[in-house]
């Protein structure tokens, strides 16, 4: 609403300074014109998507609900006071006389654990339990900053492809007229034309198959951030040089060990299955307690009417379980399982995280070889391109050659691409297994974007076309 505020604006200003008339429906245009170049960025979206993804605000209100469930368990290692009164109206029928009066009773009670190991261990629960929500809260959000990473880069990706091919299209087509010009002069064979024909009628499906899904990608980014995503998306500045991650595999693994927030939550897991074991050993532990009450009352025995008294009363309880059925050792043997499945999953995902950390690390380190090597071969199918022209002009190829270096020269734009999108995405990847995704890593990334709106995937190198 401000971009379209700040472009009215604008757009009032020029037509003051050249004093012309517009209507209404003309300034409507001219904004949603505006609207069109505007060019969103990752950063832009992941802040968007951290305000309105459900699955990341789902994770932050269960590590909310974990963390009141640890001042719960707290409140029952406190003391608990209770208050009540009784006031009764009693009516007294003896042989000789009726009698009627009123009784009043009010107590005060103060409990206080002086000893509960099965209170204890609940508490010590609660907070790993509580500890493990925050762990596991930045985890799904490091994940589905991943995601929305991919799922940007898979929208740059549909929509260079649709790019690309009405690039190919319009190539394929110039070397099409060329091929009838020369034919209906009997300079060129049938076969060329045909050749040249069905390529340009494959080109026109694939054309509308690629719009479909320009569309179908920006759908799925409008499914984290709550809203349609119809600006135009950043691109990567060419004037960027993608390197490869400076630190060895080996130090990254120890990062991602040690920090990694799906480890951490498990860890704490574990030690929740732990504080719960010992809280059901602490079933066959006695217990003890303190106990203080008051009492102002004016009823006697069987509610009869008396003088209005004050009790005082300070008490230590014992309770010792001696046997409750089997059902306390049954659930420590429970506990134990449970506490063993925790161990086994603890180790799942230690390894999990090594086999994602080394994956993207050497994923990363690839695609700038690949980065580079893709490069190559754009530079390379370019000039094969121009000598085939060339070359078709004097006589020396076919058109079918034409076609096959027209056809090998977007292949090598779609890799290069591809290679740029895949070192970014496993990047973020390799940061997010090492525990290092954060508000700052986005940024980064953007900074690797053009924000003009402007920038096209078939502008490289294609002045010809």
């Amino acid at each position: 609403m401000c971009m379209l505020l700040v472009v009215l604006a604008v757009s009032v200003q020029g037509e003051t300074r050249t004093g012309e008339s517009a209507s209404i429906s003309q300034a409507a245009r001219r904004q949603e014109v505006s609207i069109l170049d505007y060019s969103v960025g990752l950063m832009q979206l992941y802040r968007e998507a951290r305000l309105e993804d459900p699955q990341i605000l789902a994770a932050y209100a269960r590590a909310q609900a974990a963390r009141d469930r640890r001042r719960e368990a707290l409140g029952g290692l406190l003391p608990q006071i209770s208050a009540s009164s009784t006031f009764s109206r009693n009516t007294r029928d003896a042989e000789t006389d009726r009698t009627s009066y009123d009784t009043e009773r009010y107590s005060v009670t103060l409990t206080q654990h002086i000893y509960n190991k099965v209170a204890w261990e609940n508490y010590q629960e609660s907070k790993s339990l509580a500890r493990q929500g925050e762990f596991e809260a930045k985890d799904i959000h490091a994940e589905a900053t991943v995601d929305l990473a991919r799922r940007y880069f898979v929208a740059l990706a549909a929509e260079d492809e649709l790019e690309l091919i009405m690039a190919e299209r319009r190539a394929t087509q110039r070397n099409l007229d060329r091929i009838k010009a020369l034919y209906e002069r009997q300079m060129a064979m049938v076969t060329d034309v045909l050749d040249l024909q069905a390529r340009v009628d494959a080109l026109a499906a694939s054309e509308l198959e690629a719009r479909n899904q320009v569309e179908v990608s920006r759908q799925e980014l409008a499914e984290l951030v709550g809203r349609p995503v119809k600006e135009n998306l950043s691109r990567i500045r060419e004037d960027i040089e993608l390197q490869a991650p400076p630190e060895q595999l080996e130090a990254w693994i120890d990062r991602a060990i040690a920090a990694n927030p799906a480890l951490k939550s498990r860890e704490n897991a574990l030690a929740a299955a732990n504080a719960a074991l010992r809280g059901g050993k602490g079933g066959h532990y006695p217990s003890l307690n303190l106990n203080l009450s008051g009492i102002r009352s004016d009823a006697g025995y069987d509610n009869n009417p008396a003088a209005r008294y004050d009790n005082y009363s300070a008490s230590v309880g014992v309770q010792v379980p001696i046997y409750s059925g089997g059902s306390t050792s049954a659930r420590v043997r429970a506990l134990q399982s449970d506490m063993t499945a925790a161990e086994q999953e603890l180790e799942s995902v230690r390894r999990q995280v090594v086999k994602e950390t080394t994956s993207a690390y050497l994923t990363a380190n690839s695609s700038v070889e690949r980065i580079r090597a893709s490069r190559n071969a754009l530079e390379s199918a370019k000039k094969s391109t121009v000598a085939a022209e060339r070359g078709f002009q004097f006589g020396v190829v076919n058109a079918v050659d034409v076609l096959t270096s027209v056809k090998n020269e977007y292949e090598a734009r779609r890799d290069l691409l591809k290679a740029k999108y895949d070192f970014v995405t496993n990047l973020l990847a390799l940061n997010r297994w090492a525990g290092e995704l954060s508000e700052q890593t986005i940024e980064s990334v953007n900074v690797w974007l053009a924000h003009d709106g402007k920038a096209r995937a078939s502008k490289q190198g294609s002045a010809k076309e």
